[in-house]
């Protein structure tokens, strides 16, 4: 069963992650032959203030 994380920051709208859900399951059905129902997302958002880069914090 595969098991996808999206961590990203806070701020997509319930129907992006329902976009998004929608063509990753898709494409691991395509790609990785296994059933649309073994397909399993968690999407994390991550405050501004959480997240660095390049040892810069974001927010």
């Amino acid at each position: 069963m595969p098991m996808i994380t999206v961590d990203w920051l806070e701020g997509r709208s319930p129907q992006q992650k329902r976009e998004l859900a929608d063509a990753l399951t898709n494409a691991f059905v395509d790609i990785a032959k296994v059933q649309k129902e073994q397909v399993w997302i968690v999407f994390r958002d991550v405050k501004r203030s959480d997240w660095a880069m390049a040892g810069v914090p974001l927010g």
